[in-house]
């Protein structure tokens, strides 16, 4: 039954992109982020000219489906490696609901219909966004909230920019790439963001209860976890945009909290590194770096973006550090991104780019009379793809990913993949 549910949402919504595909203009709401290609390079969501006309529900969602082509190996005698061949995998999907409820104020809510780690649907999550105060009384506090916007909900975290870019389970179409970072911060809290932007300037200050699975057992871990964001993003010229960010989450003591492994939408390369008897469901994060943070945890991340014309530099320093309850002492990890995307054509319609991925850190460490052992992992990556139409794409890449230092009784010790991916996406 479930099965016959979920293949009637897949149909219904196949149809309404198919329906609304001529009328963006008529779906478009106040302080919203594109579904469709007009969304890349589109970072927070704060602005747009797009006037109130009343209510308005506005339905979208997105496919994602690869077809992987990756080999791996491992340096360890004891070669469990589960054996993965070329083929499809499950395909996965999102259901998206906007609605514009009053002047200022709009909802947002997204539901994974299919992903790696849930067979079944499920809410990812959803929030408020409040703009101006009209819909209490017309010109309220406007010269306040002219630069002022309020995110209240159980939400995807606005830490970094690297999750604007990212594939979010079936919403692909703003990646230039098949994968996420080897570190992926991204996580679903109740919480509530606060942004000024005055001028080419941004400001963000916010807290979260730090919470992934919600409930009001205290469990000795019910203090809210802070995220802060500094940035400025100015177009210098018709050809020329720069954009520079600063972002901090932390965690209070004892607080149980998972920045680096809470999705469930799951990694785009299936099975890599992964041992015999694993399912796609059980190795969601397969190809991530998990740095095994739970305690204490505190991460900064910088980030630049550089557009010119068709060509688009993006980066990622992050630190990050905490440690499981049970060690002795906060361990850390760094990372380093960098990615150069050209597109061209009609409407930089077609592009090309290459990426390149380092994580450094300590496995966790229980005996305090040892040192923690120091690991990298990194990940070179080249990629091409095609906008058929604005929700459309077609994108391969070829990546290769090693690993170094682990013991060599690990799994990934001296291990690596490589091969190609190619993703087809649709996004409305």
């Amino acid at each position: 039954m479930k099965a016959l549910v979920k293949s009637v949402i897949l149909g219904v919504l196949f149809l309404a992109s198919n329906l609304v595909s001529a009328q963006w203009d008529d779906r478009d709401i106040q302080q919203f982020r594109y579904r469709d290609s007009r969304g890349i390079n589109q970072f927070e969501a704060l602005g747009n000219d797009i006037k109130w006309d009343g209510f308005k529900v506005r339905l979208g969602g997105a496919f994602a489906v690869q077809m992987q082509a990756l080999s791996h190996e491992t340096g360890t005698t004891a070669d469990t490696l589960i054996e993965i061949g070329n083929n499809f995998n499950l395909p996965t999907a999102n259901l998206d609901v906007d609605v514009a409820l009053a002047d200022g104020l709009r909802m947002h809510m997204r539901t994974y219909l299919s992903s790696r780690h849930h067979p079944e649907s499920w809410v990812k999550g959803g929030y408020m966004q409040v703009s101006n105060l009209n819909w209490i009384s017309e010109g309220l506090l406007e010269n306040i909230m002219e630069f002022t916007t309020v995110k209240v909900g159980l939400m995807e975290m606005n830490y970094g920019d690297a999750h604007f870019r990212r594939s979010d389970n079936a919403r692909a179409i703003y990646n230039p790439f098949v994968g996420n970072l080897l570190m992926d911060a991204f996580t679903t809290e109740a919480g509530a963001e606060v942004y000024f932007t005055p001028g080419d300037f941004l400001v963000m200050v916010g807290a979260t209860n730090g919470k992934l699975n919600q409930s009001v057992a205290t469990n000795g871990n019910n203090t809210p976890a802070i995220l802060a964001k500094v940035g400025w993003d100015k177009q210098m010229n018709d050809d020329l945009r720069v954009r520079l960010t600063a972002s901090y989450y932390g965690t209070a003591d004892g607080n149980t909290n998972y920045l680096y492994f809470s999705d469930r939408g799951g990694s785009r390369y299936y099975l890599v590194m992964e041992q015999q008897g694993s399912s796609p469901v059980s190795s969601f994060r397969s190809g991530r770096i998990n740095p095994s943070f739970i305690n204490e945890v505190t991460a900064i991340m910088i980030n630049p973006f550089v557009k010119f014309k068709g060509l688009e530099v993006f980066g990622a320093f992050e630190m990050a550090s905490g440690k499981i309850s049970a060690e002795p002492e906060t361990r850390s990890y760094t990372q380093i991104y960098a990615e150069a995307v050209y597109r061209f054509g009609e409407n930089e319609k077609y592009y090309v780019g290459g990426r390149y991925n380092t994580v450094s850190g300590q496995l966790p460490n229980f005996n305090p009379a040892a040192s923690p052992t120091d690991v990298s992992i990194a990940r070179f990556a080249v990629a091409a793809g095609w906008y058929m139409t604005p929700n459309v794409m077609l994108k391969a890449e070829y990546v290769n990913q090693t690993y170094s230092d682990y013991p060599n009784t690990d799994l990934l010790y001296e291990g690596r993949f490589n091969g190609a991916v190619l993703e087809a996406v649709i996004s409305f």
